[in-house]
């Protein structure tokens, strides 16, 4: 990779913010250097680059840092021109996807982690509003397959794709560690089919985290935010 075209990725094995970064880049075929960070002892180099959010990706191309996840996303597929769009060339199609997956960041993920560190009564009710939420995100986004079902040629991942995956990905997992279901072929039959579509990819397969320590790393994050 010559210096002219430089691209390194600060990120933590286990967020899903930085798995879709690692996604897009992969999908377009961008070569990069992954640097690992230790979120309780964070580098001088992640501090200057994300100086007001301190925050994890931080994507450096040619040591402009760009941070941020959905942003970098957009950053990528307006740099890299060659290969698949990951957003519609079509503004009124990009604006589409540019809220629903705002809608799966701000509202949805909000309602997940309430459901994640809350007991007895209040865990209930979160959950509701969790299923609440995700049949609004279903409700609106079965215009996407016309054909009744998503399916992927190749790793054509688009944006929405990519954000859903990053959140829904190792959900199997998740559910495990919390011992609740997130995702009922039942109840949620568009984003249960979406979701285990994108796990039958090498692209997605390649950027899950280990199984057993996920596990353990949601345990952990639960307990400590029950204590």
């Amino acid at each position: 990779m010559g210096e002219e075209n430089k691209v390194t990725l600060y990120g933590m094995w286990a967020s899903p913010f930085v798995r879709r970064v690692k996604i897009a880049l992969k999908i377009k075929g961008i070569p990069y250097e992954y640097v690992e960070e230790d979120l309780r002892n964070k580098s001088q180099f992640l501090l200057q680059y994300n100086p007001v959010h301190k925050k994890v990706p931080v994507l450096v191309h040619n040591g402009n840092p760009i941070a941020e996840s959905l942003i970098i996303l957009e950053y990528i597929n307006e740099t890299w021109k060659h290969g698949r769009k990951i957003l519609p060339e079509d503004p009124f199609e990009r604006a589409k996807v540019r809220f629903w997956a705002d809608f799966l960041q701000q509202q949805f993920l909000d309602s997940l982690c309430s459901a994640t560190k809350s007991r007895e009564e209040a865990h209930e009710k979160a959950m509701k509003d969790v299923f609440k939420k995700l049949t609004v995100f279903e409700e609106g986004t079965e215009g996407f397959f016309p054909n009744g079902s998503p399916h992927f040629e190749g790793e054509n991942l688009g944006f929405l794709d990519i954000v859903l995956c990053s959140l829904f990905g190792s959900h199997k997992v998740g559910e495990e560690a919390l011992t609740m279901k997130i995702i009922d072929p039942e109840r949620h039959p568009l984003v249960h089919s979406w979701v285990t579509a994108m796990n039958e990819l090498p692209v997605v397969k390649e950027t899950l985290p280990p199984r057993d320590k996920m596990v353990a790393f949601i345990q952990s994050l639960r307990g400590n935010s029950l204590d």
